[in-house]
């Protein structure tokens, strides 16, 4: 499995970005989802997208503003409205097989993508 994201950038307080995540070797079946980690805190959970029920999940200060959509078993997507300087992150694609109900843990993804900086100026 590979996974390669992209659509980062630095975009002002109530701009949009769109990221997008290119993966390899999975299934429909596979989870897909993002985290992101800005400097000096842990790794978040931030939305993903259940394997086989494409089912929606989403960390609550992002509901709303976010929106996760999967096309196929390759591509996934990540549009971000209404950014918050707070959402400065690297944000990173993730998948895993199956799904878990410990999907907020960032240990439950075996397969990661490479990151991409996502800047919000105030």
């Amino acid at each position: 499995v590979q996974l390669q994201a992209s659509g980062g950038g630095l975009v002002q307080a109530g701009g949009s970005l769109r990221l997008h995540c290119a993966a390899s070797g999975l299934w429909l079946s596979y989870s897909l989802g993002w985290f992101r980690q800005a400097p000096g805190r842990e790794r978040e959970f931030v939305a993903a997208v259940r394997g086989g029920t494409s089912t929606e999940y989403y960390l609550d200060s992002v509901k709303g503003r976010f929106n996760i959509k999967r096309d196929d078993a390759k591509t996934l997507w990540l549009q971000m409205n209404s950014l918050k300087p707070e959402d400065t992150a690297v944000y990173y694609c993730v998948a895993r097989p199956g799904w878990t109900t410990d999907y907020l843990q960032p240990e439950q993804y075996k397969y990661w993508g490479q990151g991409t900086q996502v800047t919000v100026s105030s």
